[in-house]
Parts: structure tokens; sequence; C-alpha cells
């Protein structure tokens, strides 16, 4: 636990370090080691640079950066201080200028010159491109993996904790390659300023020499210009060591070796290539005038790695062929039972996007398709009271531009267009604003595909604005509320089961199995969603399954049960301010209707003649139109016997129209508003 405190202390403490080196003085022994301790921690960080196999193992390389480059220009500091105070910077710089350039001001100056010309037009430049460009590609490809990883989520190929891992990944690789490209401008910055610290020491040794020390001219350059070069080589080395560092990270493309070993294995992958490099090699050895044995001996050492390839590729061949021979029925992993399975999935609800429209996903907080969809997912599980399986989301090259397709259980459902950069407006008066006009997918509204600049255009002439995401999102709310019944499986009712037993284990344990089965159990949850009445209220549906399937386990006998149970939440959803508005049928109608009844497969439904049945659904929408207008939708009662045939018959023309009986609305508690009559001028026999 100590040293991992001192470890956590040792950054800013060397931060303040290097602070200080800017502003007190140094002796010459404290100043070599520093040198020393900057050449070793560059030369760690180009290893380790390395040997990494991916740039976010490393993540910590753009703040190391900054800090090694500001511990540069402080060691330039103290250095330019102690040669222009004393003449003497410390042995490592005194060796640097004498022996490493021979003593020589002509090579210092060349070697230095070489190097920050290697550093700041080759390594930095190409570097900080690589970065600024790595930054750019990562922040456009992160809607495309982000939808990959939901696609593998909901396919079951990985977990939550997996995906969770891997989108913070994501969010780690841009802010990494952000950062390196912001790194790479101290690289730059370095280079520069080690330039002019150069020029500076060179100019102001010389006068100093002259002036306050009282050398000539000759003495002053010699001395003076050899303890600046070595200044500047015991700086510019690890400097070009970190700027190799940087672009060896930002040039990374693969995260499963170290480079080593990617190089190797990628250098010899080609027998061809080394053959011909070792022959050319040889071959070049024959020019005169040329070395023979460097190009013979490096021709060769290709000619035998090349040799030895062979080698190895021959025997991998044939332990190939002995692991068949042993198992010769052995199938390929892609024509595996699991993997076909895998890809047979027909996924319960898919949205397959445009490849133009990937861009709706994470593109925002608010505008996130794959958050809007888990808000939508929580949304229905509120008012329904189940939860709707996991949307799959994909992109297809096989859509038309701008288009989205909504597929439940591999059958398209639905259809619709989200140009890019464009909002959906509302609204009757759109005739002066530029757009593409359309027809709104869920409701049928009149509307234009406008630019997102003439939103305010829009809305001033009283358009309702909405973005694409949110068309998306409500035409996919409808196709789930119109397909819940197709969507609650088997095993949702089970988890659904258990959960009631959690809190009221008596019910269940007296309906499942012993009355009904899970099987009756579904489509008695079925009938009712169908209906869009939520089964939030398990306990009470259970319990009034519980009474009428000791009687009959007739599944429309067991669905009526179920409303009966839940009474009063029946017409709630429907009311507006304790009133609820409905649309009657003539008693006379009624009972040729009740009359009418015929038992089926499915169902009680109607038997009435095919003209008069037009002319009573015809008579119906035009009273619910009637009562619409007044910007209130209404439901339709009847007699509890006639409900449900009747609900089966309205659906076929008014598909969002509820109908209930009277023991249901009367239960309620609500005043009750009658809007509209139905009436048939004839009499309708069976």
């Amino acid at each position: 636990m100590k040293g991992k405190q001192l470890m956590t202390l040792g950054v800013p403490v060397g931060v303040v370090g290097i602070v200080l080196l800017l502003v007190v003085p140094l002796p010459a022994a404290l100043l070599d080691v520093l040198i020393v301790l900057n050449i070793t921690i560059s030369l760690v960080v180009l290893l380790t640079s390395m040997y990494v196999k991916r740039p976010l193992d490393f993540s910590v390389f753009p703040s190391m950066l900054l800090v090694l480059t500001l511990f540069r220009l402080g060691l330039n500091v103290a250095s330019t201080r102690l040669v222009l105070r004393d003449g003497y910077a410390g042995q490592v710089i005194d060796a640097f200028g004498h022996f490493v350039v021979g003593g020589s001001l002509v090579i210092g100056l060349v070697i230095f010159l070489i190097l920050v010309v290697i550093q700041f037009a080759v390594i930095t430049n190409g570097a900080g491109r690589v970065a600024e460009v790595g930054a750019r590609f990562t922040l456009d490809a992160m809607p495309g993996k982000q939808m990959a990883i939901d696609a593998d989520l909901n396919a079951g190929l990985i977990d939550e904790d997996t995906a969770r891992q891997r989108r913070a990944d994501i969010a780690a690789e841009a802010d990494f390659y952000g950062a390196m490209d912001g790194g790479s401008k101290f690289v730059k910055g370095d280079a520069i300023a080690g330039i002019i610290i150069t020029v500076i020491n060179l100019l102001g040794g010389f006068a100093i020499g002259m002036m306050q020390m009282g050398m000539s001219a000759g003495e002053s350059l010699e001395r003076f210009s050899l303890l600046t070069i070595g200044d500047g080589l015991v700086t510019q080395i690890p400097a070009l060591l970190m700027s190799v560092s940087t672009g060896l990270i930002v040039t990374r493309a693969t995260a499963s070796e170290d480079m080593g070993t990617a190089a190797a294995g990628q250098l010899m992958q080609s027998r061809s290539a080394l053959q011909i490099s070792g022959a050319a090699a040889i071959a070049l050895a024959l020019i005169p005038g040329l070395p023979k044995l460097p190009f013979v001996l490096v021709g060769s050492l290709l000619l035998v790695a090349a040799w030895r390839i062979k080698t190895s590729d021959a025997a991998e061949a044939q332990a190939a062929l002995a692991e068949s021979a042993t198992d010769p029925a052995r199938p390929a992993q892609a024509d595996t039972p699991e993997a076909l399975i895998e890809q047979m999935r027909v996924h319960a609800i898919e949205i397959l996007l445009a490849p133009d429209l990937v861009d709706m996903v994470g593109s925002g907080t608010d505008q996130d398709l794959l958050a809007r969809v888990r808000g939508l997912r929580r949304k229905v599980a509120m008012e329904l009271g189940f939860v709707v399986p996991p949307v799959r989301t994909r992109d297809s090259v096989d859509l038309p531009r701008s288009t989205y397709v909504v597929r439940i259980a591999g059958v398209e459902v639905g259809r619709g267009e989200a140009p890019g950069g464009r909002l959906l407006a509302l609204g009757d008066n759109l005739e002066g604003v530029g757009g593409t006009a359309v027809v709104e997918p869920v409701f049928g509204l009149p509307g234009k595909w406008i630019p997102t600049e003439l939103r305010h255009a829009a809305e001033m002439v009283g358009a309702t604005v909405v973005d694409r995401v949110s068309v998306l999102i409500t035409h996919l709310g409808a196709i789930i509320d119109a397909n819940a019944a197709r969507l609650l499986s088997r095993e949702d009712v089970r988890v659904l089961t258990e959960g009631v037993k959690q809190v009221n284990p008596s019910v269940v344990d007296e309906l499942v199995p012993g009355l009904l089965t899970l099987g009756e159990v579904q489509r008695v949850l079925q009938g009712l969603l169908s209906e869009q009445v939520a089964i939030r209220d398990l306990s009470r549906i259970y319990e009034g399954l519980t009474l009428r399937a000791k009687v009959s386990t007739e599944p429309e006998t067991l669905v009526e049960a179920a409303r009966g149970a839940l009474g009063p939440a029946l017409a709630a959803p429907y009311a507006h301010d304790g009133v609820l508005r409905v649309v009657t049928l003539d008693p006379t109608l009624e009972q040729a209707l009740v009359e009418s009844i015929r038992p089926g497969e499915g169902g009680s439904h109607l038997l009435i003649d095919p003209n008069r049945l037009e002319r009573l659904l015809a008579d119906l929408r035009g009273v619910v139109a009637q009562g619409e207008a007044s910007g209130r939708e209404s439901v339709v009662v009847c007699a509890p016997t006639l409900r449900p045939a009747l609900r089966r018959t309205v659906a076929l023309a008014l598909p969002r129209l509820a109908v209930l009986s009277y023991s249901e609305v009367t239960g309620a508690g609500l005043q009750i508003e009658t809007v509209g009559v139905v009436r048939d001028a004839h009499a309708i026999a069976a």
C-alpha cells in the first residue's frame, strides 16, 4: 500500500520539480543525473510503445508526452543557466560536446541539424498527420461500431457487461486519438523550442565569453559552441525518441500482437518476395566497383529465411493433412450446427437502416437511436406490462437511400424514410415551406421533410416539427402496440408468472398448472394485448382466470373473465377529466347483432350480409369521426355478450377503436357523455 501511495504522489511531485527547474539553479552533478534520467525514460517509452498490442494499452501516453516535453524544456533552461553562468554544465553535456562529435563545431552543428530535421520535418509531421486522420476516422466510425455492438448484444453473442466494456473502449479510443492529435503538437513545439534555445545559447555564450570572461573571439566560440551543441544533443536525442514513440503509437493497426511479432510474421509471409530479394542482392555484388561481401552476406541470409519458410509451410501442411485424415468428417467451423443455427435465428424485432442512416446511431444524447429504443422499451413495459424483446439494429445495403424497415419475426411490418439533415414538418399550411411532401406513417398526417435551417419558418406557420429519430421511434412504437400480442412469447409469460408468484404465490399455484397451462395463459394475455389492454395487474387477471377456468377453458370466455377482473382499468385510459365519451348502438340494431352471433374456432363472430355489414361500418365510422372532431377520442359500448364479436368486426375498419361492454363502463365511476348513436334502417337478420 505504501508503494502504491508513492506511485500516486510521484507524478504530482515530479511536475512540481519540473516547474522548479525553470526558476531554481541546479548544480552540475544533479543536472547530469536528470539528463540521464530523461534519456532513460524516453528509451523506456519508445520500447513500451513497440511492445503494446493496441494503442489503448498505453492510454497514458498523451499525458506522459506533455510531462516529458515539459521536463526536457526545464532541463534546457537549467543547462542554459549553467552554460552561460559558469561555462560548464556537467560531464554529460561536456562529453557530448567533445567526445561524441569529436570536438568539432562543424560536425556538431551538422549532427544537431540532422537530428532536428529528422524529428521536425519527418517524424513529427507524419505522426501529427496520422493522429489527426486517426482521430477523424475514429469519430466517424463510432456509430457503426456502436451499432455492431448492439447487434451482437441483441443476437446473444455477448453479454451486457461485454457490451458495456466495448462501448467504453470505443469512447476511450476516440478520446485517445483526439488527445494524440493535440499531443503531437507538443512534440513539434519542442523541436522548434530546441532550435531557438540552441541559437540563443550560441549567441549568448559567445557574447558572455568575450565581454565578461575576457576570452578572445576564437576561444569563446570554441568553448561555448561545443557546450551548446552538447546541450542540444542531450535534449534532442530523447526528443527524437519521443517523436518515434508518437509515430509508433498512432500507426499501430493490430490489437493481437506486439510490433516485433507482427513485423516478423508479416515480413516473412511471402517466400517469393524473400527469394527474389536475396537473388537481387547477390546479383548486385556482380557489378564492378561494389563491395561483394555485404551484398552476398545479406542475399544469403534472405535465401536462408525463404528456405526456412518453405520448410515450415510444408510441416504445417502435413500436420493439417494428418488431422483431417484422423477426423475426415469434422466440418469446417463456419458449417458447424451451432454456427448455422445462429445464422438462421429470426429476431423478434429488427430495424434495418440504409447505409446513409447509420449516423442516427450515437449522434447525441437526444438523437441516439439506440438510447431512444431503450427508452421506448421501458415506456412499453410501463404501459402494457411486458418487456419488449431486444430490438436488433443493423444496416442493409439493399435498402434505398434514407429508408428504414421494421421487421417482426423476419417479416416486414413497416417502412419509412428519414433523410439526413432534414426534419419532418406536420401541418396544413406548408405550401410556402420548401421540402418534400410526404404522409406521416403512423397517423397518416400530411407533412414535408424540410431542411433543418427551415425549422423556424415551419414553426411560424403553425407546423409541428419532428426530428427524424422521433419519427422512426414513433413508427416503431405504433408497430409494437399493434403487434404486442405477437411479441409476447411463452418464455415472457413464464417470467411474468414467476414475478407474480413472488408477491402472490397462492393465485399462481391455484391457476398454473392446475387449471391452465402456460400456453393457455399466453393466449389469454395475447387476447388482452391485441385490444391494447395492459397486463400489468397480473395478480388480478390471474384471479379472474382462476374463477372462470373452473367452469370453462374456452379462450374467449377466459379473455372476458380477465377483462371483468380488471374492471375500471379498461375504461380509465380513454377518459379525459373524468368524462368518457361513448358511441352507443340503437337497441333494435344491438338486438339484431346479438342474434347474429355465431361461434367459431377463433371466437364468436357476426353473421351479417356483406352489404349491410359495410353499411354498418360506414355509419359507425361517420359517428366516430364526428365525435373526434372536437379532438377527443371515443369508445363504443355494447352488451357484454356482443362485445367480443363486435370488436372483431369493428377492427376490420377501425383497428384503433376500443369496444367496451356496459359493465366495464359503468363500473369505472366515470361521467358518461354520448357523442352518437349508430342506427341501421334495415333489419339485420342472421
